[in-house]
């Protein structure tokens, strides 16, 4: 009897049911989008936290430290420092605002802002959200289709089909009131998989020390020993992938997908809740995940994996009783899918709500937007889908594409909006802008992000670019 796959597809099962539940829940738009903003502190902190970090934190971070050590640390840092910046000083405001202005999307929230320049702001932000989101999502239906090639032997392309089946359908039937629920159920799971599993692996690693390589003589592909910080680089080459990975702290302030949660919540009082639970959360996540890398170099040699994205799941395989690596490979869908379906919102409420409803101003029956919001999911997720198939990109690489364009488009526009009144429509439009070319170009000038990373590079550039337009524009404004 095969427990693993007997377990996942409880698993799917049991967010399917979520979906067909929450169906009837839906009455409006609104309510497909935010859940009404009626969310209880609990599931808002477990969403979010599900949804940040996808099939990146279980696959591609895991793949990255095993090739690379002790250096992705920074990147771990980062990512943590990121995340209590944010729920400190984002998330409440953000709440307030939103209500105040009666923005349901980040696009109308920075455009209800002004009396000028709506159309323009709207129409960017939508464009930027559902250019970068393709990316995004195409990397977590990969990330499905290498879990079940790991697992089950399913070939990587019958995997991608799974999973996307499975988000779209939950997606478009419960809106974001399944996405939070499900996302509840895959954060546990998560959190599961990234404390038992490295646990396990330190014991297995113990245990075999005398015939495995120490730790400390393993070495990467390019001949850097795992257990340096910097990968034996010094002066500035050091410097820049501390830059680079402390960076990704950054992006979080710019995620749609995210900051949705925080609108959603039913109070803005208890953001003060959700951020303990958030924050219990990440610190033991991010820890696991790069152990699992670390523990991976010293069971497997360099090279053992034809994508070193695949080494979490197939420690869970080894490791594990069939039952429980049914769970945590679960666990391992869980991010991909807690991640996808958020971005699927994202896209589908840009479409309908800041086009379609607010810029051409059609004004058709909660039942018909609420329809068309279905539909469009569906579209958007076949366009991720099909990339997915034709892209021949690791996880990681994806989503810091996505995430250095997110991050730099609408992060530093966020912060400024929500601390300084001085912000104008021109200079929102200049962070656009700025922050999606920047990102676009630097990222194809290889020599340049190598130097320092384009997640730095496009935030700090555009920071600049609202603030000094802001300043030249504000008494004409």
């Amino acid at each position: 009897m095969n427990f693993a796959l007997i377990g996942f597809i409880l698993y799917l099962v049991a967010i399917l049911v979520v979906g067909f539940i929450t169906y009837n829940i839906n009455k409006s738009h609104r309510d497909f989008f935010i859940a009404g903003r009626r969310l209880n502190p609990w599931v808002v902190a477990f969403s979010e936290r599900a949804s940040g970090e996808s099939a990146w934190l279980l696959l591609g971070l895991p793949g990255a430290a095993f090739a690379s050590g002790l250096l992705e640390f920074w990147t771990a840092l980062g990512c943590v420092t990121g995340i209590i910046f944010y729920w400190f000083f984002i998330a409440r405001a953000l709440r307030e605002e939103t209500e105040r202005l009666e923005a349901i999307t980040v696009p109308t929230f920075l455009a209800a802002r002004f009396d000028k320049g709506q159309p323009v702001i709207r129409i960017m932000a939508t464009f930027i959200i559902i250019f970068f989101f393709i990316f995004y999502l195409s990397a977590q239906f990969n990330g499905a289709g290498k879990i079940l090639n790991v697992t089950f032997g399913l070939d990587q392309t019958t995997g991608m089909i799974i999973g996307a089946a499975v988000i779209i359908f939950y997606t478009m039937m419960g809106g974001f009131f399944a996405v939070a629920w499900t996302d509840m159920i895959q954060g546990i799971i998560m959190i599961g998989t990234l404390v038992v599993l490295p646990l396990v692996g330190l014991v297995e690693l113990m245990e075999i020390s005398d015939s495995a390589k120490p730790l400390a003589d393993l070495v990467t592909l390019e001949g850097h020993p795992l257990t340096s910080f910097t990968g034996n680089r010094t002066g500035w080459a050091a410097a820049a992938l501390i830059i680079s990975g402390l960076s990704w702290a950054l992006g979080y302030m710019g995620q749609p997908h995210l900051l949705t949660r925080f609108m959603a919540i039913r109070d803005s009082k208890e953001i003060r809740i959700s951020r303990r639970i958030a924050i219990a959360w990440v610190i033991p996540a991010f820890a696991g995940a790069l152990f699992i890398g670390l523990i991976g170099a010293g069971l497997y040699e360099q090279g053992a994996f034809d994508d070193i994205e695949k080494v979490m799941p197939q420690l869970a395989n080894e490791l594990l009783p069939a039952w429980l690596a049914g769970i945590f490979v679960s666990g391992a869908i869980a991010a991909m899918m807690s991640t996808a379906d958020s971005q699927l919102l994202v896209i589908s409420s840009s479409i309908i709500e800041d086009l379609f409803h607010q810029t051409f101003g059609r004004e058709v029956s909660e039942k018909s937007l609420l329809r068309s919001s279905r539909i469009i999911t569906i579209a958007v997720g076949l366009i991720g889908f099909g990339i997915a198939v034709t892209s021949d990109k690791l996880i990681f690489s994806m989503v810091s594409y996505a995430w250095a364009g997110l991050g730099s488009s609408f992060g530093p526009l966020i912060l400024l909006m929500l601390t300084w009144k001085k912000v104008t429509w021109q200079g929102t439009i200049a962070g656009l802008v700025t922050g999606f070319v920047s990102t676009v170009v630097w990222s194809e000038l290889t020599l340049l992000d190598a130097v320092i990373s384009v997640r730095f590079v496009s935030w700090v550039m555009a920071f600049i670019a609202v603030w000094l337009v802001s300043l030249a524009t504000r008494n004409k404004s």
